[in-house]
């Protein structure tokens, strides 16, 4: 980013407020004014840029009004009578500056017509900052995070991104929660991804972080979404330019615990080809621990466990996508791509486990139990993707097929022997198991979008989605006898197979009148479910028809003051991790299952939010109520001999609501702040499953970020997140503190950046929870990711 370049900003930002300030006493004069207004395009591909700066300038350069090109592009700029020109600037390109431009009562209006801006010569040489805030970009009913310039993102992956953004959390296992909900549907570049089919969001380890260009948040979506998802949509999209020529970017990763990785993107376009590539390599040690106390109260006797893990996942993964855009013209573009991964990893745990009677120090034996696991897990994905662009800016047509293959396969050993207390082998207690699971899916998606403008500022959307999903688990888990055999462990020999088949289609109508803009659709969807197991013959039907309307509205009090007020309907269906019947088995006291007889849970959802831009910063609110039908939540129950079973239940309910702030300040110049806060209330009801599962909770998220630009070249940020405790319909889930930091130094004629990153420095992140029922307490205490040190290398070429 050039000097000039945020400079101008904060004299536009300046300019508008006191612009504002003035304008007030003056209302009566605002006639007298004009505009000047266009359309800001790159040259060559006739892409919109959204969010350029326009400066409007006096003859000797005295700025007197100013304003940003929205997502098309498009500005409009009041200005008073006289004569001026026109800055426009934006990062990466050659700034343009018009002829003087007389604005009078007979020509109130100047069209600037199509802006079309070049790529700088210098490719950026001269126009790096690092250390920038993630930048927000705020649409009609989604937000856009452009995350390469975050420097906690460096030498992490998609999981440690997702939990850099507001509204978004994290936890230690992977699972990610939007607004204090784990119900979020994560798209890769607009579609379903292998990552995160059978390992749900945790799969977005495997993904390197310096493959993703930005986060889409949406947390009311329109109805051109799939209806998937209560708290919203996640999508992540991967990084492709379209520039001409030759350019890519490369990058480093040392760490400890060990974290090794090196990642590359390259694109090269000339005239109607333009082609990508991006891999990624990393290599990880994880090790983990865990602690968990838990009483089961008998008739006379309180059965005291308490268990302790220690672990370590040793991992390889590889990420390759190619593909390559075809100009049929600059209105006619094919994509075609490629994406293929493949990870492997070892894992191998320890469990102690110490069973005492009514008090721990009267301990009665200990088990230890040990997991040797190898996993395979190849995936791939093919899409086509074309769009047609007709003569009136915005009216296209867009179509996407995609096809995509995952494979996993596990292998893994179990063995376990008990002991008095004095360590002496109890007789027969000597346990060897070997749990086998293949687990595969196939799935075939189509999708077509049609945009057609009308009026001035109207624009109707139509389109439909189909998709298909063949899934199958085939699992046996054996057990050795006294003869040295392996036989089947009755009820854990089978195969289950999973079969979705979603069809939908929706409309929207949107116009903008004046200071108003307003959006309505509606959207239908058909949902065929089957789940069946093979060996026993049992079937699960599941077909619906749901209607979801959404609706947004938005009001423009200024360019940089706006009110939104949105509506969706939701829906989250069970996955096939939540309806599979496999039992897992690493944890011979504690099992994990899904439920066969899940419903779908249902939400509406509404929101205010407001963003105002100041003069050196931003504040952007919104105010949000959820009410859901059927939540569904894991339970625990413990049976008379302590050992456990967590099942996924349909609850009667749950509403919340809350308040959430993002905002930016610009404290200095050399110190700049983020901070983004959560606020919430929610009451669930479960009582249809057991009297008393019921909660109210209030509960709250925190993360302020402060970035220091310290000398010329040299960046440090410092990041504080707090997720505080929060109440379940058995127990509470605790509170999660933690600190990072960060260090980026400009090298090589600043086409290379040196990031040192520091996560978790009081290694305080660590999932605490209490669970309770009617004949057990259980507290939980685990952590799987430790504090990490890493330096990254990344290297710009043309870039």
């Amino acid at each position: 980013m050039s000097i000039a370049f945020p400079n101008l900003y904060v004299k536009i930002s300046i300019n508008i407020i006191l612009s504002l300030a003035i304008s007030l006493p003056l209302l009566s004069q605002q006639n007298q004014k004009g505009n000047v207004y266009g359309t800001i395009l790159e040259d060559g591909s006739n892409t919109p840029l959204p969010f350029a700066s326009i400066g409007i300038f006096t003859e000797s350069d005295s700025l007197i009004a100013g304003g940003l090109s929205d997502d098309n592009g498009a500005f409009e700029v009041q200005v008073p009578p006289g004569e001026f020109y026109a800055l426009i600037e934006f990062m990466g390109y050659e700034p343009f500056k018009s002829d003087l431009l007389t604005i009078s009562k007979g020509a109130p209006s100047r069209d600037l017509g199509s802006v079309f801006m070049k790529i700088s010569a210098e490719n950026l040489d001269e126009v790096v900052v690092q250390g920038e805030k993630t930048i927000m970009e705020l649409s009609l009913d989604k937000r856009i995070f452009n995350v390469g310039k975050d420097l906690a993102n460096a030498g992490g992956n998609a999981s440690d991104i997702l939990m850099n953004l507001p509204s978004i959390a994290v936890d230690t296992e992977g699972n990610v929660r939007l607004r204090g909900s784990d119900n979020v549907r994560i798209l890769i570049d607009g579609k379903p991804s292998g990552l995160v089919s059978f390992k749900g969001s945790a799969g977005l380890r495997q993904l390197p972080a310096n493959m993703i260009e930005k986060v889409e948040v949406i947390t009311n979506p329109s109805a051109r979404y799939e209806a998937e998802g209560m708290a919203g949509v996640i999508n992540i999209i991967l990084k492709k330019d379209n520039n001409q020529g030759f350019n890519g970017s490369f990058e480093l990763v040392g760490g400890t615990p060990t974290n090794l990785g090196f990642t590359a993107n390259l694109n090269y376009r000339h005239k109607r080809i333009n082609w990508f590539i991006n891999y990624g390599l990393t290599y990880r040690h994880s090790p983990n621990v865990g602690e968990l106390y838990q009483e089961t109260y008998g008739s006379d006797t309180t059965f005291i466990l308490n268990q302790n893990s220690e672990g370590v996942v040793k991992s390889m993964n590889n990420n390759i996508r190619g593909g390559l855009d075809y100009y049929f013209s600059e209105n006619s573009i094919l994509t075609l791509s490629y994406l293929w991964r493949r990870s492997d990893a070892h894992r191998n745990t320890d469990i102690r486990y110490e069973d005492s009677w009514n008090s721990i120090n009267n301990l009665q034996s200990y088990t230890l139990r040990n997991q040797d696991e190898t996993e395979e897990e190849p995936n791939s994905e093919i899409s086509m993707n074309y769009k047609k662009s007709f003569g009136r800016k915005g009216h296209e047509l867009t179509g996407t097929l995609t096809y995509l293959n995952y494979w996993e396969n596990s292998d893994q050993v179990f063995t376990q022997n008990s002991f008095t207390p004095e360590g002496k082998p109890i007789a027969g207690s000597s346990v060897v198991q070997t749990s086998l699971n293949d687990e595969y899916e196939n799935q075939y998606l189509a999708m077509l979008d049609y945009v057609k403008p009308f009026a001035k500022e109207g624009k109707f959307e139509a389109g439909f989605r189909t998709s298909f999903r063949e899934m199958k688990n085939d699992y046996l888990v054996e057990q050795e006898d006294e003869n040295g055999d392996f036989e089947p462990i009755p009820g854990l020999d089978n195969i289950f197979l999973y079969d979705e088949n979603i069809l939908a289609a929706y409309s929207i109508l949107g116009n903008t009148t004046n200071k108003w803009s307003y959006q309505g659709g509606l959207r239908v969807e058909y949902t065929d479910v089957k789940t069946t197991l093979e060996e026993t013959n049992e079937e699960n039907p599941r077909k619906y028809t749901n209607l979801f309307p959404s609706a947004h509205l938005t009001y423009n009090l200024t360019q940089e003051n706006a009110f939104q007020i949105s509506y969706s309907r939701r829906i989250r269906r069970p996955v096939y991790n939540d309806l599979s019947p496999y039992v897992t088995l690493s944890d011979s006291r504690n099992f994990f299952s899904g439920n066969p007889d899940l419903n779908p849970e249902y939400t509406n959802a509404f929101e205010i939010g407001h963003i105002k831009y100041f003069d050196r910063g931003t504040l952007f609110t919104t105010v949000y109520y959820r009410s859901t039908d059927d939540k569904i939540e894991r339970l625990r129950s413990v049976d008379s001999d302590g050992n456990s079973t967590t099942l996924p239940y349909n609850l009667n309910g749950e509403n919340s609501f809350g308040v959430e702030l993002s905002s930016d300040y610009q404290l200095y110049d050399w110190w700049k702040l983020d901070f983004n806060a959560n606020f919430f209330h929610a009451d669930i009801d479960g009582t249809n499953i057991q009297n008393g599962y019921e909660t109210k909770t209030y509960s709250w998220l925190f993360r302020q970020t402060s970035r220091f630009s310290v000398a010329s070249g040299l960046d440090i940020q410092v990041r504080a997140n707090y997720d505080a405790r929060q109440k379940t319909v058995q127990g509470v889930r605790k509170g999660i503190f933690f600190m990072d930091l960060s260090a980026s130094k400009s090298v090589l004629q600043d086409r290379g950046t040196l990031v040192f990153n520091a996560t978790d420095i009081f290694n305080t992140r660590r999932n605490r929870f209490i669970s309770e029922g009617e004949n057990f307490y259980t507290l939980g205490d685990s952590q799987y990711q430790r504090r990490q040190l890493i330096l990254t290398l990344s290297y710009r070429l043309k870039q």
